[in-house]
């Protein structure tokens, strides 16, 4: 009876190092993003707009991180610069040209609202514009 009970042991615990390899092969890779750079897909510093600094905000968020401005639902994404709400809604970002902007975040409708409270069902995409 006891050898049956080791053997099981020994089965459950090579599943378990199986499986917990499994998991931690994918860790340590950066995500990259549409420009081929490593990041955070959630955020857009100067380095990954070197390609767009012709251009207003919004044409290079289409580019590099379209999916921050796809529609949920009927809510819409808020846009928030430099802390301030912005009552223009994401075509207030072609009012930025790109060399003004030091980072931009994305926050999901929860993050958003955990943050600012209520009114961010859509998201918020925060722009941080370099100071002069």
């Amino acid at each position: 009876m006891r050898v049956v009970s080791s053997e099981r042991l020994m089965v459950a615990s090579i599943a378990l190092l199986m499986g917990l390899a499994g998991c931690a092969s994918a860790g340590g890779e950066g995500v990259t993003n549409t420009t081929g750079r490593s990041g955070d897909p959630n955020r857009i510093t100067q380095e990954n707009l070197v390609d767009h600094q012709s251009r207003d905000l919004l044409t290079a968020i289409q580019q590099v991180r379209p999916r921050w401005l796809t529609n949920r639902g009927r809510a819409t994404t808020q846009v928030i610069v430099d802390g301030a709400a912005r009552m223009g809604g994401i075509q207030e970002l072609r009012s930025f040209r790109v060399p003004d902007v030091q980072v931009v975040e994305y926050l999901s409708a929860s993050d958003a609202t955990t943050r600012f409270g209520t009114g961010f069902e859509g998201g918020a995409i925060l722009v941080q514009t370099r100071r002069r």
